[in-house]
């Protein structure tokens, strides 16, 4: 009886370890997408980007840190200093205003503070 239920079981192991088609060997592998979360921040932008490495002065490194923690405590949303670039730089780039004959850094912020409105 023991034989019988050995052979039973080597009959078993020979079955699945048959090898496979040659079809089957070339085909390709889908791989299935886990639902697992991967580490870090998910992904939230909707367009190529490029990260890219920029000086600021510590003045305005306090700004937005403070600007984001504002923002924070008001809402309960968390904005990065990444996020609040990209807004600034977008509302320029839609206000249609021409920074093309400034020359400085202090031209250009007089050119957005007068078409902000706010001009010292």
């Amino acid at each position: 009886m023991a034989r019988a239920v050995g052979e039973i079981l080597m009959a078993q192991r020979r079955k699945s370890n048959a090898p496979k088609a040659h079809a089957d060997i070339f085909s390709p592998t889908a791989r299935k997408r886990s639902l697992k979360r991967r580490p870090g921040r998910p992904p939230v932008h909707d367009e190529a980007w490029t990260k890219v490495t920029v000086v600021l002065f510590n003045r305005q490194i306090v700004f937005l840190d403070r600007l984001a923690a504002n923002i924070r405590a008001q809402s309960g949303a968390a904005i990065s200093r990444a996020q609040l670039i990209r807004a600034l730089l977008d509302a320029a780039s839609d206000a249609d205003i021409d920074l093309t004959a400034a020359t400085s850094e202090a031209d250009l912020k007089a050119t957005i503070l007068a078409r902000l409105g706010r001009y010292r």
